[in-house]
């Protein structure tokens, strides 16, 4: 579905990542730090004849680091700040000279691994972007760092198609503030009212780039928990059920 947008360029499209590249689905949050503590007490998720003091210190310390990840995701909904993984461990109270600490970080991103497999729409997707003269950018509210997403991008073989990346742990700000839409404008070289922004969440997705003259493509999978909602009344410029109808809106939009 597309609104009544006046026909004008579009010299770049900027994609949110975590449920619009990546298809959502239900992740067990509570586990990726379980994971990570247990690693850091020596032991992994299944093994046996685990004493039950380290498994209460471990669990102890997953729910710290939870509680943690979760007012710094709170803190930027309503002030709009930015956090990442570091700030995060250290607010919880974690030890990064700690002898096992980069073991925990590992045993972390494998749990994360089968949750960011990209969509296999969005090689075709970018291609045709590309060959129609429109710059690719990324622009995601993450903890994680620009080297883990490049990592990510390019083991599912997309990464060369990016012209510009921009990750809310490494500015000031995380959507939906008009800045971080600025900066991923400036990171592809083109004005905000000449890109278009695409993303699964109304507030960060749709009214935030809207604030600053982009244009805004809904795609309406995520099932968002109770929590991480925020009424909103922006409308989307255009809705995709999938990705490969923003080639198709795209076109609309510049015939």
């Amino acid at each position: 579905m597309v609104s009544g947008s006046a026909a004008r360029r579009v010299d770049a499209v900027i994609f949110d990542w975590g449920g619009t590249l990546t298809p959502w689905h239900d992740v067990d949050l509570p586990e990726q730090w379980r994971v990570f503590a247990r690693e850091i007490h020596g032991h992994r998720l299944g093994d046996a004849d685990v004493d039950p003091a380290d498994l209460e210190h471990a669990q102890a310390l997953a729910d710290t680091i939870l509680a943690a990840e979760s007012t710094a995701w709170a803190r930027g909904r309503h002030e709009h700040t930015s956090a990442d993984l570091a700030g995060v461990l250290e607010a919880a109270g974690v030890d990064p000279s700690h002898e096992r600490h980069y073991l925990a970080l590992a045993a972390y991103h494998r749990f994360w691994e089968p949750h960011t497999h990209t969509d296999p729409q969005v090689r075709p997707l970018w291609e045709g972007l590309k060959a129609r003269g429109i710059k690719v950018g990324i622009l995601s509210n993450t903890i994680w760092s620009r080297d883990y997403h490049r990592e990510v991008f390019a083991r599912d073989g997309v990464l060369d198609l990016i012209d510009g990346d921009v990750y809310s742990s490494e500015i000031d700000h995380v959507k939906p503030h008009p800045e971080a839409f600025r900066e991923a404008c400036r990171a592809v070289g083109v004005s905000p009212t000449a890109a278009v922004y695409v993303g699964d969440r109304m507030f960060e997705d749709v009214h935030g780039p809207q604030q600053v003259g982009m244009r805004a493509i809904w795609i309406p999978h995520s099932d968002l928990p109770a929590a991480q909602r925020v009424q909103v009344t922006a409308v989307p410029d255009a809705t995709a059920h999938e990705l490969l109808d923003v080639l198709r809106i795209v076109d609309g939009w510049t015939a």
